[in-house]
C-alpha cells in the first residue's frame, strides 16, 4: 500500500459499478461482486445489481487516491496480464517490490508507442517513480528494479524472467524484508502485513473480502464462492461434544419418528 504509484486495469476487461452496504460504489469485475454478495457486503444479501458497465480502456487515465501512498494521487494504467476471474480485476501497483509492476511501469515511461497504443498520457506515468518502502538484505530498498536488472528483464513481456524475479522478490521481501516507512517502520514485513491490514480496515480504507484460491466448480457446474454462513466443522472424536450429544439422546427431549430409529 505504501508503495503505490498507480493502479492497473485490463484494457479489454469489462467492469461494473456496484453499490455496497456502506453506501459506497465499487468498480470491479462481476465475479468479485457475486462473491461479495454472499459475504454480507452488498445492500441486499446474495443480490448484486450492476448499475453501469465500463471497459478497462475507459478507466485508463482516471485520477485516483491510493491509500497510504506518499503520492497525493495516482492514475489507472493498462496491464494486459490481469485476470478478470481473480480478485476484483483492479490491481494495485507497487513497482518498488513487484517486478511485474516495475517492468510495466518502466515500459510505459520509456516507450512512446506503447503509451499511444493505450492512449496513456506521459504525465500519468513519467513522474511516478518507485517508492522505497521495504529494505531487503542484499537487494536493497528497491528490490524489484534490482532483480529486473539482475535477470536482464527487457520488457513486461519477459514472462519467464519476471516469474523468476517475482519468486525471489516475494519470498525475500516477506520473510527477510523490514519496513522503512509508515507507523510500522522497523518491523519485519511478516509482522507488519496483518497490522497494516487491520489499520486499513479500522480507518475505513479497506474491507475484508474472500474468494477461493483457484476455480472451484460444484457438481451442478456452478462456480463456487466463499459465503459467510453460520457453519462449522465438527470434530467427531471430541469427547465433550460426544457427551453432549449422548446426554441429549438419552433425555426426554430426544424424539424419534419411527420404531426402527
Amino acid at each position: 500500500m505504501y508503495g503505490q504509484t498507480n493502479c492497473f486495469v485490463l484494457p479489454e476487461g469489462k467492469y461494473g459499478l456496484y453499490e455496497v452496504k456502506s453506501g459506497d460504489f465499487f468498480v470491479m469485475s462481476e465475479r468479485a461482486a457475486r462473491n461479495m454478495a454472499f459475504q454480507e457486503l452488498m445492500k441486499e444479501d446474495t443480490k448484486y445489481p450492476c448499475l453501469a458497465t465500463v471497459t478497462g480502456q475507459e478507466l485508463i487515465g482516471k485520477k485516483l487516491k491510493a491509500p497510504l501512498s506518499s503520492y497525493e494521487f495516482v492514475y489507472a494504467l493498462p496491464l494486459t496480464t490481469i485476470k478478470m476471474n481473480k480478485g476484483t480485476g483492479i490491481v494495485t501497483s507497487v513497482p518498488s517490490d513487484s517486478p511485474d509492476d516495475f517492468a510495466m511501469l518502466k515500459d510505459l515511461q520509456t516507450k512512446k508507442g506503447l503509451r499511444e497504443k493505450y492512449n496513456v498520457e506521459e504525465e500519468w506515468v513519467v513522474p511516478f517513480m518507485p517508492i522505497p518502502i521495504i529494505d531487503v538484505p542484499e537487494l536493497g530498498n528497491l528490490c524489484a528494479p534490482t532483480l529486473c536488472e539482475q535477470f536482464k528483464v527487457q520488457s513486461h513481456k519477459d514472462e519467464a524472467k519476471l516469474k523468476d524475479a517475482k519468486a525471489i522478490a516475494y519470498q525475500e521481501g516477506f520473510y527477510k524484508g523490514v519496513m522503512i516507512v509508515g507507523e510500522f517502520a522497523g518491523r519485519k514485513v511478516e509482522e507488519a502485513k496483518p497490522l497494516v491490514k487491520e489499520y486499513l480496515i479500522k480507518e475505513g480504507m479497506a474491507i475484508n473480502y474472500y474468494e477461493p484460491e483457484g476455480e472451484v466448480v460444484s457438481r451442478s457446474g456452478d462456480d463456487c464462492v466463499v459465503a459467510l454462513k453460520f457453519q462449522w466443522l465438527l470434530a467427531y472424536g471430541e469427547e465433550a461434544w460426544k457427551k453432549d450429544v449422548m446426554d441429549h439422546v438419552k433425555s426426554d427431549k430426544f424424539g424419534t419418528y419411527n420404531p426402527k430409529t
